[in-house]
């Protein structure tokens, strides 16, 4: 009976030191996940922030930070971003930062969608005005009904979660249909963001305390001494990001095409080959998830096929350089967006890669006419010109001994006594054409 009651003393006092440490650990502030949105809004970026808004949800983080410094992207990933955004029971804040970034194009539906808005001095937000993917440029004084569809879209769009978060609908039109910027300043003064703030702390202090409404409800931030955590991209979604920057995607691209030309050049190499194909098709992918204009990328097509043709066909370098000129042009087309600002390929980029594939197919041009002109090694052909010697009488045929083997010979112009030294000047099928040696012994 006093074991009994030892036992449930002993329970008692479990329970107690139970309730008396819980409310330690439930008034611990949630951690604050950061998350780096840099360069394009690609697939990878998407997959990357959706599969971490979903983690902060499961392990009850306190918010979410965007940090952004986006020239654009895709409008499918954009969308979907927007979509994982609203539909968030976790407070998300968009931050443009640091100094010296911008949110552009895409970065502004972000900016719009998130449930607070904040911008750090010397950044900017803006140009939100949608770009067709492919194609020429269009005129801004006529653009095409598939354009007027897609801006009255991104228009509604904005506006709409601009009405949402309270922020000026006005700015947020103007930003598509003018391609409207901001500074931090003049955003917070235009009611586009809800505050300036230097540096990461100084953000988390001035979002302490304010109540947002999420999907799961009216949210009340605890955001004051919370433990930060920057979680970053896997090196799976870091090394797809990594193929949709403008400058590697082009260089995967040029590098692509100038392996292929040295297995062209040199048939059976098989390695350049590999490593073609496969720089090749990791640029396409790179260019696949950016603003491309085919136009451009078919210009580079041609004058991969111009060079390639001046491996094989006597123009004296009238193909090289004309390939190198479709090259350039392409690759300046390629990403030249000038409504989306840092997609496109720095000019000194493409001036290198064009002169340097052109002097290559030059250098390659030069080896292929040379080994073209090279005398046979093998064979019966690589047999003319070299000296013999008769094992049998040649009168006029019989056997000579040639580069270590016994062939057939005919000799020119009487009989020859075996022991005889010979020339050998052709052939007539397997039969060497020969006539007496006339040189002194080596």
């Amino acid at each position: 009976m006093r074991r009994a009651w030892w036992a449930v003393g002993f329970l008692g006092a479990a329970v107690a030191v139970g309730r008396t440490s819980a409310p330690a650990s439930a008034n611990r502030a949630a951690a604050v996940r950061v998350l780096d949105v840099r360069g394009p809004i690609t697939p990878p970026m998407e997959h990357y922030v959706l599969r971490e808004l979903r983690r902060a949800a499961q392990a009850g983080a306190a918010a979410v930070v965007l940090r952004l410094d986006t020239p654009g992207g895709l409008l499918t990933s954009t969308d979907a971003i927007v979509q994982a955004i609203l539909a968030s029971r976790v407070p998300v804040v968009a931050y443009v930062a640091p100094a010296g970034a911008r949110a552009a194009s895409a970065g502004v539906f972000l900016v719009y969608a998130a449930h607070l808005a904040a911008m750090a001095p010397a950044t900017n937000l803006g140009s939100a005005t949608p770009v067709r993917l492919g194609g020429p440029p269009e005129s801004d004084s006529a653009p095409s009904p598939e354009s007027r569809k897609a801006l009255e879209d991104a228009a509604a769009k904005l506006r709409s979660l601009a009405q949402l978060r309270g922020r000026n609908a006005d700015w947020a039109e103007a930003a598509v249909r003018r391609a409207a910027n901001a500074t931090a300043d003049e955003a917070l003064r235009l009611r586009v963001v809800d505050l300036v703030a230097p540096d990461l702390a100084t953000l988390l202090a001035a979002l302490d305390g304010r109540r947002l409404r999420t999907a799961a409800g009216w949210v009340t931030l605890r955001t004051r001494g919370a433990t930060v955590q920057t979680v970053g991209m896997s090196a799976r979604e870091s090394f797809l990001h990594a193929l949709t920057s403008p400058e590697v995607a082009y260089l995967l691209l040029s590098l692509g095409f100038l392996a292929l030309l040295v297995e062209f050049a040199h048939p059976g190499a098989v390695v350049p080959g590999v490593v073609g194909a496969i720089a090749l098709l990791l640029g396409l992918y790179g260019v696949g998830s950016l603003p491309v204009n085919w136009t451009g990328l078919l210009l580079m097509a041609l004058g991969f096929g111009m060079f390639v043709a001046e491996l094989y066909l006597p123009t004296h370098g009238a193909l090289g350089v004309g390939g190198a000129v479709a090259f350039g042009l392409g690759s300046l087309l390629l990403l030249e967006t000038p409504k989306v600002p840092g997609l496109a390929v720095p000019l000194s980029l493409v001036g290198t890669m064009s002169a340097l594939l052109l002097l290559s197919v030059l250098g390659l041009g030069v080896l292929v006419v040379r080994a073209q002109r090279r005398r046979p090694t093998t064979g019966t052909e690589a047999l003319v010109g070299s000296v013999a010697v008769s094992r049998t009488p040649l009168a006029p045929e019989g056997f000579v001994h040639a580069a270590g083997e016994l062939w057939r010979a005919r000799v020119r112009g009487g009989a020859l006594p075996a022991g005889a030294r010979v020339r050998v000047i052709g052939r007539d099928g397997l039969t060497l054409l020969v006539e007496p040696d006339t040189t002194s012994e080596p």
